[in-house]
């Protein structure tokens, strides 16, 4: 494994490709990932970075508090069970300029390509969730999650009503994502819509599902960023299997035992989409 596959953020990176690719999530191309790069990452990779960089790119958006930032992406057309295979083909490293509107490749896609098409659409999410998060917000992830998907056929497209279905489906949601998860409605993806509409709702969320596409989710590092799509998905699991019972919910999670476990959790639940 060269030098750059044996840093820490690559690893992460790959192995999180995989996780998602052995879930099922990532048909074909679909999904894409970007990360963040530490100052600690960005030492032990620029040796690995090419004499001479790509040219700039626009995005065609802005996010000056990312100015001067790298970034590790999927590439465009890739597919998510070939990063380990072949990343080098699969993955790229680009720099943001100090203006950040622009990005160029550093490293990786050796055999052409660009970011992610949707990279735009992360990068504002990313501008978005440092705002928010103070600076910790380094994972940006989106995957096709099939139950999740399947509900947003059937369930209001509302944050609320949502919301609602998913911690009252698993125990460990309230916990794990106390603020909710924001609704976009269907949008051509990859395009400026849905870059905007995702960030209204990043900006008070960590989550948001995309009707009929799949889940976006963020995070300060791989794990906690794949474990809230993974909690996501899988509570969207068990709501599709009871309701595929044909009798109904009977019974659930009631909200005042919602209000407990954020108690005894030491966390602040969303109020508001409680009765």
């Amino acid at each position: 494994m060269s030098g750059m596959l044996n840093t820490p953020a690559m690893k992460g990176f790959m192995k999180t490709c995989k996780d998602g690719w052995d879930q099922g999530w990532h048909e074909r191309n679909g999904g894409n990932l970007t990360y963040r790069l530490t100052d600690a990452d960005l030492e032990a990779m620029r040796p690995f970075f090419y004499a001479e960089p790509r040219e700039w790119v626009s995005m065609g958006v802005t996010g000056a508090n990312l100015g001067g930032s790298y970034f590790i992406a999927t590439g465009s057309g890739k597919y998510f069970r070939n990063v380990e295979l072949n990343p080098e083909d699969s993955v790229c490293v680009v720099e943001i300029n100090e203006a950040g509107d622009s990005y160029r490749i550093v490293w990786g896609l050796i055999n052409g390509g660009r970011p992610t098409s949707e990279f735009p659409t992360h990068f504002m999410n990313h501008s978005v969730r440092v705002s928010a998060t103070g600076g910790a917000c380094r994972v940006i992830y989106h995957a096709h999650t099939a139950n999740v998907i399947a509900l947003t056929y059937v369930l209001p497209l509302t944050d609320r009503d949502f919301t609602r279905a998913l911690w009252k489906s698993a125990t460990e949601c309230p916990v794990v994502f106390p603020g909710g998860v924001g609704v976009v409605p269907w949008m051509v993806p990859g395009g400026a819509d849905i870059a905007l509409a995702t960030c209204e709702k990043m900006k008070k969320y960590e989550a948001s599902i995309w009707a009929q596409h799949g889940t976006f989710v963020s995070g300060p590092d791989f794990d906690t960023a794949f474990g809230l799509m993974h909690t996501i998905e899988k509570a969207a699991q068990i709501h599709v299997l009871a309701l595929s019972c044909g009798m109904g919910i009977r019974q659930t999670i009631e909200d005042d035992d919602l209000r407990a476990i954020a108690r005894e959790f030491g966390v602040d639940i969303r109020e508001e989409f409680l009765d």
